[in-house]
């Protein structure tokens, strides 16, 4: 079953169309939906959620109309927004019960609940304290922490490290793929930084303007180049001369050498030639596309 599902879906306010004639599908897993700030994701999650009403089109989630079941939607699905939304004078856990009765738990089953999803975002004695208190860290996961309370099939994730220092993104990252792969839960986390979702997702979805330009499993993203690109502690230039000699195209990439694969052979080369010189191979690595190239070209393409 697809966990979201759109045809012709069409969004236009006033003074911009923020969706043009979206027509996409995504599986179960964890999907990134990738594009610029303004190229439409904030708005394709309302939509999703029954909150927005479409301009044109249709859209499906866990194979309901979000036209008319946008109730139930919501009951199945967890969303954490992009804009810090928290009351700031109740603590985590109170806000975190609240919102899972409101979601229908009993309030011992609630607060059960609570505890434990507060605990697997990674709020321990912290979750008592009121929410204003918060960096901007802890206030992600309470976010993360009220999407997951009650138990959803599939959660929203808009901009989830928004704010975050590298230490945060990289604790923030881990616990959205737990969700997708120990979890069992489906996720669609939105992000204009690409090499996050590089990480963690099996599919991305990539719009610009509101416009489809590719949607693809994540290993069609990053599929494998001609080129291998080689690391030695000391002596890449005579390595990279026995390498010509030998017939290899090798471009020096400052204490790197990029070298074109021909086949496995010339891995082999590599090696045997890195012995040859008595040289210590640190690394020698199979170069890999990433997203934002191909995020580069499909813009430039349109």
């Amino acid at each position: 079953m697809h966990i979201l599902a759109t045809e012709g879906l069409t969004k236009r306010f006033p003074t911009v169309t923020a969706l043009d004639q979206l027509t996409v599908t995504a599986g179960p897993g964890v999907t990134g939906l990738v594009g610029a700030n303004g190229a439409g994701k904030s708005t394709l999650i309302k939509i999703m959620l029954g909150l927005l009403p479409p301009t044109g089109g249709s859209a499906r989630v866990l194979d309901l109309d979000v036209a008319t079941r946008g109730a139930e939607i919501r009951g199945l699905v967890g969303y954490m927004p992009e804009h810090d939304c928290l009351p700031p004078d109740v603590s985590a856990t109170e806000l975190v019960v609240h919102l899972a009765q409101m979601s229908g738990l009993p309030r011992t089953a609630a607060r059960e609940r609570a505890a434990d999803v507060l605990r697997h975002v990674g709020l321990a004695e912290e979750r008592y304290r009121a929410v204003g208190g918060y960096s901007t860290g802890m206030k992600q996961r309470v976010k993360l922490a009220q999407a997951l309370v009650h138990d959803p099939k599939l959660i929203f994730l808009d901009e989830p490290t928004n704010g975050l220092d590298p230490r945060g993104r990289d604790e923030m990252l881990t616990l959205i793929r737990r969700i997708g792969t120990e979890f069992g839960i489906s996720v669609l986390v939105t992000s204009h930084l690409l090499g996050e979702l590089e990480r963690i997702c099996d599919h991305v979805i990539v719009i610009d303007a509101g416009r489809l330009l590719r949607s693809s499993a994540i290993a069609e993203f990053t599929h494998a180049t001609r080129s291998v690109t080689v690391e030695v502690e000391e002596g890449a230039t005579p390595l990279a001369a026995r390498l010509t000699e030998l017939g290899h195209t090798v471009t020096p990439h400052g204490r790197l050498l990029l070298v074109e694969v021909t086949g496995p052979e010339t891995f082999d080369a590599i090696r045997d030639t890195a012995v040859d010189l008595d040289l210590c191979l640190i690394r020698l690595e199979q170069g890999r596309h990433r997203i934002e190239d191909v995020f580069r070209e499909e813009v430039a393409g349109v």
